[in-house]
């Protein structure tokens, strides 16, 4: 592990020292291609309205006049927002921007440090070294979850506490979704699950009854999957305002691009990724037909279970690619609702305080970050859970061969029998406990085996995709119907 060690704190280095020159998270904000809207100053509001700017509080105050009631305008006053590129000072004042920031550019290294690794393993014998690539890609599952949970947090802060609602709902409605998913067979929703669960309690069961412990394989089996569950619930609440926060981007990206019909095009491909990602496990539609394709009164097999396989880790990472590459277009239809709410606000009667004004405005740019998190959260999350699903999976790219999934016997209490019967003392106890804490390590990894890893990881990117398609379902439907009501 000598290379990746030392390539792993390379990059680290680098994303530490070159952040505060370049920045891939910053650049998707500040390239030139994201515009924002100014709100307008109070002498450019009264101008609109044919008055003048009142006096201030301390002219006042020496006049001996009362303080008045705070200064409004005409709601039709004919206001045109002024537009400007977002740059990196700009950025500066966004909230949670440093939260995203160091995200982004985090994950970004990650694949790289992944894409290193696969290149590595291609000219090295895999089986004597440990991937340095799957840390890097469980660190960022593990930030993009913690992402989630802040962003959902704000939304708890709420003073409002209609989001609060929201949440809750959507965690229960998704708590019952997971439920019936995972009393599906096999035979329709292919993961797998059952069948790596069942290798890990057998494995589990030979190891612990070496160590003579007790062991109860319902109980577990019940926590294990209420745990799951928990977790799929969690998970539905928190995409469930990126979800609701897409629909209406992709609603509005649509009317930018209307006379633009490839853009179109790209942006309904990338709406319906998850909907594609959710029919690559339905067996029925996708394996069951590729592999045993109906051709008049015989079937035709297009496609090897192998070549099956590593076609759906190939067409999940393009479609996070494609979903990458119309970023920009969401980020914009999601500015665009400051000109937007200017609009409806002339036609409108009656009066609006300035102050309302200029907070409604600003406060649409100071939550792109936000929005940008919600955006690319679960296309993180999707693509490191395929990457891990392909690496601890023993799954393949298809340019090379795709090794069986292995299910070892476990062997390695005579190690941790070995390292405890050395003697103590000085060298011979510090190699003891090394060796026991690798035999330990080396019975977890017979315990959990690629089988296992295939169905956990196949469930976890299948179920990233359902709760982004079913939260942005109800988004079109909101956006549609009960927002123009």
């Amino acid at each position: 592990m000598g290379v990746q060690l030392v390539v792993s704190l390379l990059v680290a280095s680098i994303m530490q020292k070159m952040a505060p020159h370049f920045s891939f998270a910053r650049w998707i904000l500040c390239s030139g291609r994201l515009y924002r809207y100014r709100h307008p100053s109070e002498e450019e509001l009264f101008a609109l309205a044919g008055k003048q700017k009142p006096k201030g509080r301390r002219e006042r105050r020496l006049n001996g006049v009362a303080d008045e009631k705070p200064s409004s305008v005409p709601r039709d006053i004919d206001l045109q927002l002024e537009s400007s590129p977002i740059t990196a000072v700009d950025a500066l004042v966004l909230r949670y921007f440093l939260e995203y920031q160091w995200y982004v550019d985090f994950a970004a290294y990650s694949t790289f440090v992944y894409l290193f690794t696969e290149g590595y393993y291609c000219l090295v014998d895999p089986r004597k070294e440990a991937n340095i690539g799957i840390l890097w890609c469980l660190l960022t599952v593990f930030f993009s979850i913690k992402i989630f949970f802040m962003v959902m947090r704000h939304y708890f802060k709420s003073e409002e506490g209609g989001e609060r609602s929201v949440c809750l709902s959507f965690a229960f409605f998704f708590l019952l979704v997971a439920m019936v998913v995972l009393v599906i067979r096999d035979d329709y929703l292919e993961f797998g699950l059952e069948a790596g669960l069942t290798n890990v309690y057998d494995n589990l069961e030979v190891f612990l009854k070496e160590q003579a412990w007790d062991w109860t394989i319902p109980v577990t089996k019940l926590s294990i999957k209420l745990a799951l569950v928990a977790l799929c619930s969690f998970i539905g609440a928190c995409l469930t305002f990126p979800g609701l926060r897409l629909a209406q981007t992709h609603l509005d990206a649509l009317k930018l691009a209307a006379d633009r019909p490839m853009i179109q095009l790209l942006l309904h491909t990338s709406f319906l990724a998850p909907v594609i990602t959710i029919l690559l496990w339905v067996k029925p539609i996708s394996r069951d037909l590729l592999l045993r394709a109906p051709m008049g009164k015989e079937t035709v097999q297009i496609m090897s279970d192998a070549a099956y396989n590593s076609f759906r880790l190939w067409a999940i990472v393009a479609l996070c690619l494609l979903r990458l590459a119309t970023i920009h277009y969401h980020l914009q239809a999601y500015l665009n609702l400051a000109p937007r709410w200017v609009e409806q606000m002339k036609r409108e009667a009656g009066r609006i305080s300035v102050l309302e004004i200029q907070q409604r405005v600003t406060r649409v740019y100071c939550y792109v970050t936000v929005v940008s998190l919600q955006y690319l959260g679960p296309v993180i999350l999707t693509l490191h859970c395929v990457l891990l699903l392909k690496t601890l999976g023993e799954y393949s790219w298809g340019l090379y061969p795709e090794p069986a999934p292995m299910s070892p016997a476990v062997d390695a209490t005579p190690v941790i029998r070995a390292g405890l019967s050395a003697d103590p003392g000085g060298e011979e106890d510090i190699q003891a406990t090394v060796e026991q804490i690798t035999g330990a390590l080396g019975a977890l990894g017979t315990v959990f085996t690629p089988l296992f890893y295939r169905g956990l990881l196949s469930f976890l990117t299948w179920w990233v995709a359902a709760c982004q398609f079913i939260s942005s379902l109800f988004g079109l439907y909101f956006h549609q119907y009960l927002a123009a009501s």
